[in-house]
Order: C-alpha cells, then structure tokens, then sequence
C-alpha cells in the first residue's frame, strides 16, 4: 500500500510541476518555487554574442611581468646583483647579455629557481633569451577562458538579465545567448571592457610644455580623462594599490545629491590605501581604468577602514555600470565581439506555434493508435504517456532548464521511447494469454519478462544521452538533458504508474482483455 502511495504521489508531484508551464492562469495560484520553464534563444528570440578572448594582449601583459621579473631577480641584492645590459622585450621573448661570462650559469641558475619551469631560457654565449613555455601559454589561455566566462556571467547576471547562456567554444571563444534582450548595445559594452583599475600618485612635478609635447618623464605616463581624452593627467607608472584589492562596489549619491561609486577594500586593499593617504595628505592621486583617468582627487585627509568614494559626473547608469564593473573583477584579457545575432521574439513566437501544431498532431495520433490497438490498456498508455509529458515538463523547470528547439526533440524523441517501452509489456501479455495463461497471471508474467528488455533499451538512451551531455555544447547539451530526464521519467510512468493502472483495471479479477482475440 505504501509503495502504490509513493507512486501516486510522485506522478501528481510531477503534474503539478508542469502546470505554470502549460497554464499561465493556474500558474499565479502555485508557490513561487513552481515556475514556468524558461525558454531559449531560439523559441523566446534574444541576442547571441560569440567573443574571442584576445590571448595576443594577454601573452604581451605576461612577458612584460617576465620583464620584471627577470630584472628584479638579477639585481637582487640579498642574493648579489648579477650584472647584465640591453635587457628587452620583443614579441613575447626577453633578452638579455650578462656582463660577466662566469656569471652566464649564475644568472640562468637564479632565475630558473625564481620562474620555475613556466619559461624556455637559453643561452648564446653571453646572452640569455627566455620565453614562456608552450605548455604554459596553454594553461594560461584556458585559466583566462574559465576566468573570463566567470566574470560575464557575473556581470550580466548584475543587470538582472534571466537565463543567460555563457560556455566556452573552441578554446578561446565565449558564446553568450541572451533570451528576451532585444537591444545588446549595452551588454557589449559591459562585457567588453577589461576593468581594470589601479590608483597612482600625480606628478606634480611635470610642467605644462612637457604635457603639451607629449613626452613623458622616466616613471611617468601621461593618461587621458575618461570624460575628455584631450586633457591628460601625469600620473607615476608605480601602482599604489590595485583594483584587485576591491571587495565591494556599489552605487550611490554624495552629499550633493551626484552619483558616486563606493569602494570598499580587503584588507590588503585597506591598509595600503590607508598608507597611500596617511603619507600623502594635499597630494593628488588618480583613479585608472582600463589607462583612463576615472577622476584625480586631493587627498584631504587620511582615509582608514578601506573605504573609498569615486566621482568623475557620473549618471546614475553609469554610476551602476562601474560598480558592476568593479564589483565582477577584472578580465585577465581583452574580449573581441566577432560575431552578433538577433533572434526577433516573432520568429520565436512563430516557432513555438508551429511546434505546438506539429506536437499536438503527433500526440493525438500516437494516443489513438494506442487506444485503437489496445482498448482498455491503450487508454492506460495514454494516461501514462501524458503524465510522462507532465512529468519531464515539469522537472526540467524545477530544475531551471532552459527549453530549446533541441530540447524539443528530446521530448518527442522520450515520447517515442514511452510508447515502446509500454507496447513490450502488452505484446507479452498477449503472447502469455495466447499460451493458456489466465488474465492476471498473463499480467504479472508480461511485466516481469518484459523489464529486461526496457531496461536495457532505457539504459543504453541514459548512457548515450550522457556521453552527449559530457562531451557536446550548447543546443547538444539541452537535447542530452531533457532525453536523460525522459528516460528516467518513462521508466517511473511505464514500469510503475503502468503497472499500478492495470492493477487498478483488473481489480485483482481475470478480466477479459479486450485486445486479445483467440486464434
């Protein structure tokens, strides 16, 4: 009795589930937890955005840091300065010629101990030449993917835009599909900036005809505004403290009533901007994103606790814009839109009506072929096969699965599956019943010789659906899941729910069984 309960429970379960999806009215009456499953790109209409992460910038930014740290290590003077010249950095390969031959195995000893085994060092005579490794420019262009893929989803989930799809393609490429965006102007712009921001000390010292001819002193850059690129700022190369420090970054207004930005740091962050403050009272410093001038403030006073305040006229969406930014982190490399797609919401609509069509017909005369063929335990089938339908409906939007056309085929295909896995048990009731058996024990006998054989055609769909899902992307993944769940709900609804229908049917008597003729 128990075990006929858990079954009816699940299958209303499964049902219920479902209802928000096929029925907008009934769904504001169910609990919040029971939504409507969401719909892709290709049924809902959208925006897709296929960027590159752009590994060039990115490899030019690590062998600059190679460059530090090839010179930091040499003129290391706890372990003796090793003396070199004409150290540079051209296309990805630093260079450099230790003075002293004895010094060449020194040199080449001291900096394999302090870069390990990330970078090739070779050596011609007195010159040395060193490069990252194959294998590590690997691991970086797969670290920027995973991190770049991180900080997308974070920001456009920041704006609030529902089921987003971001996943990686190729080994440098980023598809994002964003289901009901209309207009992805704003979103490329969002997701397009590095966001990288470091504060710097002004120079004070450069005067008006150095900034007019453009040419910079040693340790010095001259950044333009972000508001105005004419005018530029003389800021010390030295980063005093960096955006990756940030913790925190919100939106909000000054005592003015203007948008501001608020920072706030880790702790790391907060005691270095306390110093940077502490020691530099009536001195500018300026705030840089991605080498422009935010805005340059005079330190008043002190500023402990790491919290901070950025103003620069902004309006209040790009106020919000920034601290999203902020707030996301940094992309460890720039990204290229090299592709953009609109899916207009009336090809979406279109779509969803001809698949509702083209169901529909499909269903009714799978349901009447059932009944026709099977009489009694035909309606069964269909009763089976639509709470099926309910049932993988349903937990896909428990599940918060996004439905695509794909998804779609899925479906069809489970339903295709069901109907087979409940004709197997008929036919061999049929054959039990030809062989003398009496109704219930026909009944019983078809079931149990029958379970084998479903469930070895069930498992090989559940492996190869899973194989799809591990090794495929994107629209091949939606097909893999909604099968794996098809699976797994046709055997609940043809194995159980079946069984306990007929049971039902039969009410423990030798019933005819009206699609059964005697030869």
């Amino acid at each position: 009795m128990l075990k006929k309960l858990a079954i009816i429970f699940v299958a209303v379960f499964g049902v219920l589930l479902a209802v928000p999806t096929l029925s907008t009215r009934a769904a504001k009456y169910m609990p919040t937890w029971m939504h409507p499953i969401s719909l892709g790109l290709d049924l809902k209409g959208g925006a897709q955005l296929l960027l590159e992460v752009d590994t060039n910038t990115m490899f030019k930014e690590k062998s600059a840091q190679l460059y530090d740290e090839v010179r930091s290590a040499l003129i290391n003077r706890d372990k003796g300065v090793i003396r070199f010249s004409n150290l540079q950095n051209k296309d990805g390969i630093v260079s450099l010629v230790v003075r002293e031959s004895d010094d060449v195995s020194k040199a080449k000893g001291r900096l394999r101990s302090v870069l390990g085994n990330t970078v090739d060092i070779s050596s011609s005579g007195k010159t040395l030449t060193l490069s990252y490794t194959d294998k590590q420019k690997e691991e970086m262009t797969a670290d920027a993917l995973a991190r770049s893929i991180e900080i997308v989803r974070r920001r456009i989930d920041a704006l609030g835009t529902k089921e987003p799809s971001i996943q990686s393609q190729g080994g440098k490429y980023i598809l994002v599909q964003l289901p009901g965006v209309d207009n992805p102007e704003h979103i490329k712009e969002l997701i397009g900036q590095t966001a990288k921001m470091t504060f710097h000390l002004v120079n004070e010292n450069v005067t008006q005809e150095q900034l007019a001819s453009d040419v910079a002193p040693a340790g010095t850059e001259f950044l333009p505004y972000m508001e105005s690129p004419w005018s530029k700022v003389p800021v010390y190369s030295r980063i005093e403290v960096s955006g990756e420090s940030l913790k925190d970054s919100q939106a909000d207004f000054d005592q003015n009533n203007m948008p501001v930005v608020t920072t706030v740091f880790d702790a790391v962050g907060a005691r270095r901007f306390a110093k940077l403050t502490t020691e530099h009272v009536n001195e500018r410093f300026a705030i840089v994103l991605d080498g422009k001038v935010l805005s340059a403030p005079t330190i008043r006073e002190p500023i402990p606790g790491g919290r901070g305040q950025i103003s620069g006229g902004f309006t209040l969406q790009g106020a919000k814009d920034l601290a999203v930014l902020l707030r996301s982190g940094a992309l460890p490399a720039p990204l290229q839109v090299i592709e953009e797609r609109t899916v207009g919401a009336g090809l979406g609509a279109d779509t969803i009506a001809q698949g509702k069509i083209g169901s529909a017909i499909g269903v009714i005369f799978v349901l009447l072929f059932m009944l026709l063929v099977y009489r009694g335990f035909g309606l069964v089938a269909d009763i089976v096969l639509m709470v099926n339908l309910a049932m993988i409906i349903g937990v896909s939007a428990l599940m918060g699965a996004t439905l695509t056309l794909p998804g779609i085929a899925g479906i069809v295909l489970t339903l295709g599956m069901a109907v087979d896995a409940n004709i197997l048990p008929f036919e061999r009731i049929r054959d039990e019943l030809r062989s003398g058996a009496t109704p219930l024990r026909a009944v019983d006998s078809g079931f149990n010789r029958s379970m084998k054989t479903v469930l070895d055609g069930e498992l090989t769909n559940l492996i190869c659906a899973l194989i799809l899902f591990q090794f495929g992307a994107g629209p091949i993944r939606g097909f893999a899941v909604t099968l794996s769940l098809g699976v797994i709900t046709t055997l609940f609804t043809c194995i159980w729910l079946s069984r306990l229908l007929i049971d039902w049917y039969m009410g423990g008597k030798n019933k005819k069984i009206g699609y059964v003729r005697k030869k």
